[in-house]
């Protein structure tokens, strides 16, 4: 495994980061789940990420269960907050620091830990004042329950306006968790440059586009049981907008330089995203613990410039590059 620091902070994660949206507490069996987590820290992975709103709570009390009895001081345990976690009331959601401080509190009691070392936004709220969102991130770190503060699906505007806020709070706003992915670029032309010069990295999450960029969906194929593009409770809807021949053909003709590598096609897609120096890790998920073992040979691989720009000439027009398409719902309940 290869570690870089978490934007200009002393903090090292892992390049693969084990994430459990979608899997723990909904797709996979408990135990299942327990095995892709040691799977992950035999592994190397030292890094995890989940939210509070994964299946209501149970993600976050999933991988707590799974992580007990390891050494805290070896792991990077990173949460969210923004979504209800299976409440209803009106001050379950959203950035408030109503919400902030109870939210904290009640991730804590599900992880069984005393503290996580990145405390995210997960999305941008509307409804409160920057402010108030920011000095109860603050009271946070001060508190001893969260590291560091980042988020998730900001703009480069709402990034910059939380750095500065931060700063003048005396705390570090270090990461932006964004998708991307060879099929999802909409963050290279805004959040990217902006991030560089403020000293924030990429944790990107779904960097194989939901799974299309394994190669295992074909044009005209069956879908694959159990694949997410079966997954009803929420899978297939995120998968879909890649579901067309178009984008499925376009995968197949990727394999000859994952071959040419010496990489499975996912290796090649974690390798890809990974080549933007501003990514400090990028999130994996899995059903299975040997996903994991192949998707942690990706570590550390370098693609040349040659081998960039065979990928972009294979995929040509079909990325996603609008940078309006980084965008936080406009309400609460949107």
């Amino acid at each position: 495994m290869e570690f870089r620091y978490l934007g200009n902070s002393g903090l090292k994660i892992s390049e693969i980061i084990y994430g459990n949206w979608l899997t723990h507490g909904s797709q996979v069996e408990n135990d299942v789940a327990t095995a892709c987590v040691r799977a992950a820290l035999d592994a190397g992975i030292t890094s995890f990420d989940t939210a509070d709103v994964y299946a209501a709570g149970a993600a976050e009390r999933v991988l707590g269960e799974a992580l007990k009895g390891e050494r805290r001081s070896s792991l990077e345990i990173f949460t969210k907050v923004y979504w209800p976690a299976g409440q209803s009331g009106p001050n379950d959601v959203g950035l408030s620091r109503k919400h902030i401080m109870e939210a904290i509190d009640a991730s804590l009691s599900r992880l069984q830990t005393d503290y996580v070392d990145l405390y995210q936004a997960h999305r941008y709220d509307y409804e409160t004042p920057l402010e108030e969102t920011m000095q109860a991130f603050a009271d946070v770190v001060r508190a001893g329950k969260a590291l560091y503060i980042g988020v998730s699906e900001w703009t480069a505007d709402q990034i910059r306006g939380a750095h500065y806020l931060a700063k003048d709070l005396g705390i570090s706003l270090i990461s932006n968790q964004p998708q991307y992915s060879m099929l999802w670029r909409v963050i290279d032309e805004r959040v990217v440059p902006t991030s560089r010069e403020l000293g924030v990295s990429q944790i990107v999450w779904s960097p194989l586009a939901q799974g299309v960029l394994t190669g295992k969906y074909t044009p005209g194929g069956e879908l694959p049981a159990g694949s997410r593009a079966t997954d009803e409770k929420g899978g297939a809807d995120m998968i879909k907008r890649y579901m067309n021949d178009d984008t499925l053909e376009a995968v197949q003709r990727l394999k000859p330089i994952a071959d040419g590598q010496g990489l499975s096609l996912a290796q090649l897609a974690l390798a890809w995203v990974l080549s933007n120096d501003n990514i400090a890790g990028a999130i994996i998920g899995a059903s299975r613990p040997e996903q994991v073992a192949d998707n942690v040979e990706a570590a550390g691989r370098t693609l040349d410039a040659g081998t960039l720009a065979a990928i972009d000439d294979v995929l040509g027009d079909l990325p996603e590059t609008d940078p309006d398409k980084t965008r936080s719902p406009a309400t609460r309940t949107q």
